[in-house]
């Protein structure tokens, strides 16, 4: 096949004979063995690269291990210190809870002594309700004895309330009569009075009258004697 591909090639190609075209096919192949090479070499110096950056690295996450290792050391330490005192923590609710549980139980002791008295107190408010009851009921009975009389008096009263109601309104009709005949005695007084004013009130205009004349009359007398001795 190496053979008769250049001649193939020039077979094909029908601008240039074969001997020119197997001289520029041997120089590209020249060339991409060149460029091949050069990017291998490139290839190889990214990966040199690549591996120090990767050294690089594994120093830097071996001094983090470390310094992690250091940290985690100093927070177990931490934590051994947190456990003891949660340790003495749990010692104390113990106690506390051993402490409580005996108020506690004196407490239900206290409250079942309560409970104890409260049905004691239960029977005696029982027995006081029936009493109680008893009591109402023979009040209720006398209040209704009571209700029954009431009734009796009202009616009576009513009777009596009815008689005085006719009486006075006897009186009040004597007494409308009464004050209709004084209303005429004093209308008839009224008028003799309003007489007796008019005929005293004539008698004054005629004193008022009569004074006046004589008033002038001796004035006149005085200013005449007044001109003769003058």
């Amino acid at each position: 096949m190496r053979t008769h591909i250049g001649q193939w090639l020039a077979e094909e190609s029908l601008a240039k004979p074969p001997a020119v075209y197997e001289i520029e096919l041997r120089e590209r192949m020249i060339r991409l063995e060149e460029e091949l090479k050069n990017q291998r070499e490139l290839i190889k110096q990214g990966f040199d690269l690549m591996e120090k950056r990767f050294e690089v690295v594994d120093r830097r996450f071996e001094a983090m291990s470390a310094e992690n290792n250091k940290r985690f050391e100093a927070m177990d330490r931490r934590f051994e210190v947190i456990d003891k005192r949660f340790e003495a923590m749990d010692r104390r609710f113990e106690a506390m809870s051993a402490e409580n549980n005996k108020r506690f139980e004196a407490m239900d002791k206290r409250f079942e002594a309560m409970d104890k008295r409260f049905e004691a107190m239960d029977k005696r408010f029982e027995a006081m309700s029936v009493e109680n009851n008893k009591r109402f009921e023979a009040m209720d009975k006398r209040f209704e004895a009571m209700d029954r009389r009431f009734e009796a008096m009202s009616a009576e009263n009513n009777k009596h309330f009815e008689a005085m109601d006719r009486r006075f309104e006897a009186m009040s009709a004597e007494n409308n009569r009464r004050f209709e005949a004084m209303d005429r005695r004093f209308e008839a007084m009224s008028a003799e009075n309003n007489r007796r004013f008019e005929a005293l009130t004539k008698r004054i205009d005629r004193l008022m009258y009569w004074s006046l004349g004589i008033t002038v009359g001796t004035g006149s007398l005085v200013v005449a004697a007044l001109k003769v001795l003058l």
